[in-house]
């Protein structure tokens, strides 16, 4: 094989190439972003993003109006507790509308 012949031009293209495909796949079995033909990255994407993202929207809301009914409860029997001219009887009441 001579050194300027095209079958040298050839096999370092090739070998360019073949290294180039081997590093792009590394890259995106690792999940590295991957650049694109004009030199911009591309991330990998999950399928099933946006419907965690709704899981967790819904998550999300209903775990904050259970703190707002855990909060009003809270507020509730604080009143009770700071008062300090109740009588027993509606203690007793006031408890059981808690219920």
């Amino acid at each position: 094989m001579s050194w300027g012949g095209p079958t040298f031009v050839i096999a370092i293209i090739a070998l360019s190439i073949g290294g180039w495909m081997f590093t792009t796949w590394i890259r995106a079995k690792h999940g590295y972003p991957i650049e694109n033909e004009w030199g911009g990255t591309v991330h990998r994407t999950d399928p099933d993003a946006d419907r965690k993202i709704k899981l967790l929207a819904d998550d999300n809301a209903k775990l904050a109006s259970q703190i707002g009914r855990l909060e009003e409860r809270i507020a509730v029997l604080e009143r009770i507790a700071t008062e300090t001219n109740g009588q027993a009887a509606q203690l007793a009441d006031q408890i059981d509308r808690l219920r």
